[in-house]
């Protein structure tokens, strides 16, 4: 998340570096942010003012009764009570507004590398680097959906039946297959140098706030609402979630961690539908 002094002090670079990703007036949203900061700053001097004042006056009050001038000391006392008032007035304004400022900064994203192109999606792409040579398939080749059917590993009408489309049973070869995957993979990393974590499949709040999933990806996830807990998309966010509100000492980097959950991810599956269908389309054709 940008911080309202990177956007203060260098809003020009932000501004443009943000219109990359073609946001709609993102300049209108960047004058929000800094009005409602500057907005927060005085309403939090003015209570700060306050306190000061009631601060000197308590102090005040103590001598005055040690002089016996109490009639001036009640009437300090009277002051006392209308700053705490007006202190107390100042507080659910106080807070609003650091929650509109909150909202309006996570609706914001990071400013791109000044080397990545504008652009508003994959099209707009360049290629960077590139290894190797991409395989060409034969007219024969046959789809994986057609190869798990001919050797019964995975299930997607009996994942159905259970529990809805996206949730395949893997069987036989195919549990085998996704079991042996995962320690492969686990492995490797560790071979590597990374360490393994098991994490939560379940995330609070400020995680999904901490990675990005919230706020504008709520529907993309699913949501324990008696718990307030959201089911993880991916690892990557409960252990990036361990860093979070962490200093981390420039000797302790890099941070190498690998780990496997179930991900749990409402728009899943949908690319492979698209997939499914331009593929058939193209074999129906010739």
């Amino acid at each position: 998340m940008l911080q309202v002094a990177t956007i203060r002090e260098e809003k020009e670079r932000v501004i443009q570096g943000l219109k990359k990703r073609r946001l709609k007036e993102i300049e209108t949203s960047i004058e929000t942010i800094l009005n409602l900061d500057s907005k927060r700053k005085q309403i939090q001097k003015q209570q700060d003012d306050f306190q000061a004042e009631s601060n000197t006056l308590a102090k005040e009050i103590g001598n005055l009764m040690k002089s016996g001038q109490k009639d001036q000391a009640e009437k300090f006392k009277l002051r006392t009570a209308e700053l705490k008032k007006q202190i107390g007035d100042l507080s659910p304004e106080l807070a609003q507004t650091e929650e509109e400022l909150q909202k309006a900064l996570y609706a914001i994203p990071n400013v791109p590398h000044e080397r990545v192109p504008e652009g508003g999606g994959p099209d707009d792409n360049i290629n960077v680097y590139e290894h190797g040579t991409v395989p060409q398939l034969g007219a024969d080749a046959v789809p994986h959906w057609d190869l798990i059917k001919k050797y019964d590993i995975i299930d997607f009408d009996l994942g159905n039946k259970i529990a809805g489309a996206g949730f395949p049973v893997y069987k036989g070869k195919g549990a085998k297959l996704q079991r042996a995957l995962i320690n492969f993979f686990l492995d490797q990393a560790h071979e590597q140098g990374y360490k393994e974590i098991q994490p939560p499949i379940v995330i609070n709040e400020a995680s999904g706030y901490g990675t990005g999933q919230l706020p504008d990806k709520e529907g993309q996830m699913y949501f324990i609402g008696e718990d307030k807990l959201f089911l993880i998309p991916t690892a990557e966010v409960p252990i990036t979630n361990l860093y979070r509100d962490v200093i981390v000492a420039e000797n302790e980097l890099p941070v190498k961690n690998a780990g496997y959950t179930p991900c749990f991810r409402r728009e899943a599956g949908s690319w492979g539908n698209i997939t499914k269908r331009e593929i058939t389309k193209k074999r129906q054709t010739g």
